[in-house]
């Protein structure tokens, strides 16, 4: 049977160049949204295999749409689109459960092979982006034993999501732990550093090479 997909994104030129791209043997779009709202409302009707969705969809719509989705269906297939390699969306796209995360200028055949690894719940390639932020997330010994970093592996774990971005509770769902254990973890973490505020000891972090 072929590969059900569900295509979201603002961009009317993206959304059919997809829908073109992907047509084939062993793959079938089986609709098409212009937004995450619509991407809600056909979900259940069209019953796809893989929805791919589009990251910086207005009101951060994208992200939005991924975290309802997972939560709604833990089984269903999740790539996010994206037109730039960016750390931050990679790493809260992982958070919040994508299975994979492409660049939309990828070729066809990288397209298709995220498609077809998603739907059979294998992983990303070894040199997917994805890939590469996932690794430096879940890293925890790592400078641990320097005199120039004052912080638990724990610590250092939590920093890296501060450094790329992640808010408390996208943090608290990557590391399976609780929004107010995170935000203990912050705390400390300012602290040790003497930072005034995430923004510094992000900083902190990039200068140290943790990122």
């Amino acid at each position: 049977m072929a590969i059900r997909v569900l295509v979201a994104d603002d961009h009317e030129v993206v959304r059919m160049g997809l829908k073109a791209l992907l047509t084939g043997p062993d793959v079938e779009v089986v609709g098409i949204a212009k937004s995450g709202t619509e991407v809600l409302e056909v979900i259940d009707t069209l019953n796809p295999d893989v929805v791919m969705l589009d990251v910086r969809m207005p009101d951060d719509e994208g992200l939005q749409t991924l975290e309802v989705l997972r939560q709604k269906s833990p089984e269903l297939g999740i790539i996010m689109l994206s037109t730039y390699d960016n750390p931050t969306y990679i790493a809260r796209a992982i958070a919040l459960g994508a299975n994979d995360y492409i660049l939309k200028g990828s070729s066809k055949n990288d397209i298709l092979d995220s498609v077809r690894r998603v739907a059979k719940r294998e992983l990303p390639t070894e040199s997917n982006v994805m890939r590469r932020v996932r690794a430096t997330m879940a890293r925890r010994k790592d400078r641990a034993d320097s005199k120039d970093v004052p912080l638990t592996n724990r610590e250092l774990q939590v920093l890296r999501h501060i450094a790329l971005g992640l808010s408390n509770r996208e943090i608290g769902s990557s590391l399976g732990i609780s929004v107010e254990t995170v935000k203990e973890h912050v705390q400390n973490i300012l602290r040790k550093l003497d930072s005034p505020d995430r923004t510094a000891a992000a900083v902190w972090a990039v200068k140290l090479g943790l990122v």
